[in-house]
């Protein structure tokens, strides 16, 4: 009689801008073993698998053997669930249609499974963050760009090929600022990162108020939020205007999709109260009146390498099994 092991075992591998970092995550969610390099020092996607490939198995090897893995997720930017390819990522050193899946597949003979980073998030968050129990709520990812997920009845909503979520390019300022997407005026452009950085600079340009950013030779949105927390009244300012917009923003999509839940996420969201308090007043002004002071705006409380970690190790438990050593 034949038996049939059981795998308990999976990779999750979130690629960012900066690093990729892959971990053993087991059955109950926890992370085994981790590691992580440079992805900017891979230019050419080839080399980047072939490396993503060896470390993969490398660091299998030395934690249970690779007998004992399913299969693997992958968070990156601008990846369709749908083809399991990275799609036209402006900021990532690959450009075009990149078949990440398969070509990450026919290295290890193991199943592989592709999604976006806000569609990793929301997984994350909700098998083991703040939307855990959560059936219908929307997973906002604020960082270098604005991206999120919308959860409906407990499952993700991909739209019809995969691009559903996409609020950072929608518009909310007819003719406004330029997007890197190539339309102006997208929320995006207002608060994501450089958004915010653009504000902050306008803002130093039209007025001759005192202002501890002056002083910043490399300002961030985490340099502006620590002279928030210094009483600098044209930084509170700078995430003032943020949050208007960006409650706008939500409100509206509030208004078409009904969450229980706005769940934020990304670098951005630890402005904390700085953003939240204005983009919760400006979202409730603006929202459906029926759903007004019904939606809860909740910060996830996950580490960001963890939850994208984690929330693709998920993703990984989703992809049908495949082995080329069965």
């Amino acid at each position: 009689m034949n038996q049939t092991t059981v795998k308990k075992r999976v990779v999750g591998v979130d690629i960012s801008f900066e690093d990729t970092t892959f971990a053993i995550v087991d059955v109950r969610g926890n992370i085994l073993a981790k590691d992580s390099f440079p992805t900017q020092n891979y230019t050419d996607i080839n080399t980047f698998v072939n490396t993503l490939a060896e470390r993969i198995v490398g660091l299998v090897e030395l934690n249970g053997g690779y007998e004992t893995v399913r299969s693997v997720g992958i968070s990156a930017h601008s990846a369709n669930f749908l083809t399991g390819s990275i799609v036209n990522a402006a900021n990532m050193p690959w450009k075009g249609v990149v078949p990440l899946a398969a070509m990450l597949r026919d290295q290890l003979g193991l199943a592989v499974a592709v999604a976006n980073n806000s569609h990793v998030v929301a997984l994350g968050e909700q098998a083991f963050g703040s939307a855990h129990g959560l059936r219908d709520f929307i997973a906002i990812t604020i960082g270098s760009g604005l991206g999120s997920c919308i959860f409906s009845d407990g499952e993700v909503n991909l739209g019809f090929d995969g691009y559903a979520g996409e609020i950072g390019h929608t518009c909310v300022v007819l003719n406004g600022r330029q997007c890197g997407c190539g339309n102006r005026g997208c929320l995006e452009a207002y608060t994501a990162a450089k958004g915010i950085l653009q504000t902050a600079r306008e803002m130093m340009e039209e007025s001759d108020e005192a202002s501890l950013m002056r002083s910043i030779e490399n300002l961030s949105p985490k340099k502006i939020y620590e002279c928030c927390e210094q009483g600098d009244e044209m930084a509170i300012e700078v995430f003032r205007r943020t949050g208007e917009i960006l409650g706008l923003g939500l409100a509206n999509y509030a208004s078409l999709v009904n969450p229980e839940a706005i769940i934020f996420t990304g670098g951005i969201a630890r402005a904390g109260h700085w953003l939240l308090d204005p983009t919760k007043k400006s979202f409730e002004e603006h929202v459906f009146h029926n759903i007004q002071g019904k939606v809860k705006f909740l910060i996830s409380e996950l580490g960001e390498s963890e939850r994208n970690v984690l929330g693709a190790s998920v993703l990984a438990w989703k992809v049908k099994e495949y082995s080329l050593f069965k």
